[in-house]
């Protein structure tokens, strides 16, 4: 099975800003958040840990798996914003409003990294990890988190793009051989779970 959680919150997610490849680490909440999912998944014996290079993904990482060295993959690094990067997400640019109201539709604005680029390398890590036997934990952001589910479920059409993915927020799949079942979000309390 393939875990895939979202850092823990930032003081940068706090103050709502486009975070995107600034290296900021977990502040107290976000190191409650990620105490929280490790003790969701306490029953989870994880195999293999990967996380994004950035410290509030690393730091995410070792919470959950504080037994665990992650392996870190440049290809869970976050989308790249460019010059956006640090923008007040409270008065975004004319640019940044459009692209994030249809993301499936409307290209990243110059200087960003485009969404395709996200599921080229999200996709190269996946090939690249499909043939692991075990639990799998990676841990990354929300961008990065949506080019893994879209990459893993191409009929979505970029239904993903537009999804809320809050911090901490885990998906799994499974990895038969290489095959993956659709992502589902993960839910704890829950009568279901």
């Amino acid at each position: 099975m393939i875990y895939i959680i979202r850092h823990g919150k930032t003081e940068l997610n706090k103050a709502n800003v486009l975070q995107g490849r600034s290296n900021h680490p977990l502040n107290e909440e976000g190191v409650e958040q990620a105490k929280k999912a490790a003790e969701n998944l306490r029953e989870i014996h994880f195999d293999h840990v990967f996380s994004s290079p950035l410290i509030r993904a690393v730091e995410t990482a070792e919470i959950v798996c504080p037994d665990m060295k992650p392996v870190i993959d440049e290809r869970l690094i976050e989308m790249d914003y460019g010059p956006y990067e640090g923008s007040d997400l409270q008065n975004p640019s004319p640019e940044v409003i459009a692209f994030f109201m249809d993301f499936a539709h409307t290209p990243a604005p110059e200087g960003m990294e485009q969404l395709s680029s996200v599921v080229s390398r999200a996709g190269d890590f996946i090939e690249s990890i499909k043939n692991l036997s075990g639990n799998i934990l990676i841990s990354t952001h929300a961008i990065a988190m949506k080019g893994i589910l879209e990459y893993l479920t191409p009929e979505s059409r970029g239904s993903y793009w537009s999804k809320y993915i809050g911090n901490c927020a885990i998906y799994i799949t499974e990895n038969e051989g290489g095959l993956f079942s659709v992502p589902k979000e993960m839910h704890f309390g829950d009568a279901a779970q």
